[in-house]
């Protein structure tokens, strides 16, 4: 069996991870920088954008989720919604997938006859991504697993790492060992 098939059979959604990493910080960022890069799109669109959050703004993502639902929890839910947060937050790093809506647009208009396509590949895109880096993790002795707190914590997360207003955040995947 081949290492790709190997990963992508044994990626499971991993919830007890720790902060430790057989892999550098350096070399996670390339390999998602080139999975980034390198994976196709529909007509070359490059819409799928990633951030990768390690150490401090790790921690920092997973208190603005915490902090952004407990005002909308009912008393009974706080602690264990509370756990669940900080069994993600107890990783090592998180990478965040993003849609670049304004580059999608542009494709679009450039591209009337495609137009109505370009969301739904969009999203296949970013979901060839999500699996691609998840098998990658997982290839390099990492588990992940992937949350969906957009779009409440979009608008704090943007304005936290500074990211372009266009961009829409589609998912979170904490990992560690």
């Amino acid at each position: 069996m081949s290492v790709f098939m190997d990963a992508m059979l044994k990626r499971r959604s991993m919830y007890n991870i720790t902060k430790d990493s057989p892999v550098p910080d350096e070399e996670l960022a390339q390999m998602i920088q080139d999975l980034v890069k390198n994976l196709p799109t529909a007509l070359n669109m490059q819409n799928t954008c990633a951030v990768l959050l390690l150490k401090d703004a790790h921690q920092k993502l997973w208190g603005i989720v915490f902090d952004t639902l407990k005002p909308n929890l009912k008393p009974e839910r706080v602690e264990k919604t509370r756990a669940k947060i900080d069994s993600f937050a107890a990783g090592h790093g998180t990478v965040l997938f993003f849609n670049d809506e304004a580059m999608m647009q542009q494709v679009m208009e450039e591209n009337p006859r495609w137009a109505d396509n370009m969301p739904p590949w969009a999203l296949q895109h970013n979901g060839m991504l999500q699996v691609s880096v998840w098998a990658a993790l997982e290839e390099r002795g990492l588990g992940a697993s992937l949350q969906h707190y957009n779009p409440v914590i979009d608008d704090t997360v943007k304005a936290t790492w500074g990211l372009p207003a266009h961009w829409k955040l589609l998912a979170q995947m904490p990992f560690g060992t």
